[in-house]
């Protein structure tokens, strides 16, 4: 199968519907890169559609984790709600056990067949969890098991490292024995994918959401954020 990606939705489920609409789910294996949710009125319900679509996988992101603890801890709804939170996503979750126990469960990073990383943010940062795919993806399950959100949150949350370091985005992709990068996260203005780093990194944060505040205006479109992953060039 071709394999499609998906960036930054926060909320925007009807563009959501629109963007995919070209690439049914019997012919593209579908990766989102999280932060489906805040924002825009619908984070649940494209958490949900995510989870159910055929073959797909979902990566956290920090809206995700942000929302996960607010669930827990009510302290942290000042905080989740500054970043787009909507208490109505948070009360429907709180009726969907099985969606919060998957939602637990998802990885941080993924490996694809050609090599390729996928991972929410830009950003090295995964690092201090593990020193391997396997060990940092379940050291972010054991984290949201035992109530230790706060260090998935610095690490998700710090991003925009690899513009400003090709060098570091060199060291991880050999830390993880990848060939390049894809990821979401910091939003750019481009009307395609924006590809930078020498072209070992593709950001897929194209400003997706209609909602999403002065942050992302009304939305860029979805041929920024949607789109099957390209060919590597060696």
């Amino acid at each position: 199968m071709q394999q499609l990606i998906v960036g930054d939705v926060h909320g925007d489920l009807e563009r959501l519907f629109q963007a995919l609409r070209p690439y049914p789910a019997t012919e593209w294996q579908t990766l989102f890169l999280g932060d489906l949710l805040d924002g825009g009125a619908f984070g649940a319900g494209a958490l949900r559609y995510a989870r159910d679509r055929p073959s797909s996988e979902v990566l956290l992101g920090n809206h995700e984790v942000a929302m996960l603890w607010a669930l827990r801890d009510p302290g942290r709804l000042p905080y989740w709600m500054g970043i787009g939170g909507q208490l109505h996503d948070l009360e429907e979750m709180r009726k969907r056990p099985d969606l919060v126990a998957w939602l637990r469960n998802r990885p941080l990073l993924q490996l694809l067949p050609d090599g390729t990383l996928a991972q929410h943010t830009d950003t090295d940062a995964y690092g201090r969890l593990g020193s391997s795919i396997e060990d940092i993806n379940a050291a972010a399950r054991e984290h949201l098991h035992t109530a230790r959100e706060a260090a998935l949150n610095d690490v998700l949350t710090a991003g925009g490292v690899f513009r400003r370091s090709p060098a570091r985005l060199r060291a991880w992709l050999e830390a993880c024995g990848a060939r390049r990068l894809v990821h979401g996260h910091t939003p750019h203005s481009h009307p395609r994918p924006e590809v930078y780093g020498d072209g070992l990194a593709i950001n897929f944060d194209g400003r997706f959401s209609r909602f999403y505040g002065p942050r992302y205006g009304r939305g860029r479109g979805a041929a920024a954020t949607v789109g099957p992953l390209p060919p590597l060039v060696d």
